[in-house]
């Protein structure tokens, strides 16, 4: 797994768009820094009992919504059209990703080599990355049922917030 201080590897992504007439549309991590922070939060699976309580714990946390500065993408290696079915579903207001090669969720060396004889799943993990692609904070499981910290994903970007408002 990549750590604090690791520079974040480039992506570009299909996803869940919130435009109307767009069913899938490209997302790339350096485009969503050039607004500020990102939050990539990777997932096992759309409609996993344990992922919809993580992403829907992670669309429960208010201080994405009111900075329209803060990217929030979650990754898995379902196709696109799963992830706008459960994004409806579940009322999730940020970004799904879909990682369906497992590429980028190898670039972050979170990849299963096989989950409950699926293959190319990602691991349960979130990365907080700067504007500059560094990452802040690291954290995996190979736990489903587990969750990162939100209280200190939130404290981070925070403080990546209020760095970027004093340059």
């Amino acid at each position: 797994m990549l750590t604090e201080g690791d520079t974040a590897p480039a992506f570009t992504l299909p996803g869940t768009s919130t435009e109307e007439d767009v069913l899938v549309k490209e997302y790339s991590l350096d485009d969503a820094l050039a607004n500020g922070p990102v939050v990539v939060n990777f997932y096992l699976f759309d409609f996993h009992p344990a992922c919809t309580e993580q992403l829907c714990s992670l669309d429960n946390l208010s201080w994405f919504d009111i900075d329209e500065d803060i990217t929030v993408f979650g990754v898995s290696t379902d196709r696109t059209f799963s992830h706008r079915r459960f994004a409806e579903s579940e009322e999730i207001g940020f970004t799904l990703l879909s990682d369906s090669d497992g590429s980028v969720a190898d670039a972050f060396d979170v990849l299963y080599d096989e989950f409950e004889q699926h293959r190319l799943i990602a691991k349960r993990s979130a990365f907080v990355v700067d504007t500059d692609r560094r990452i802040e904070y690291a954290w995996s499981t190979e736990e489903p049922a587990e969750r990162p910290d939100w209280a200190e994903v939130s404290e981070i970007v925070r403080g990546l917030r209020a760095d970027d408002s004093g340059r």
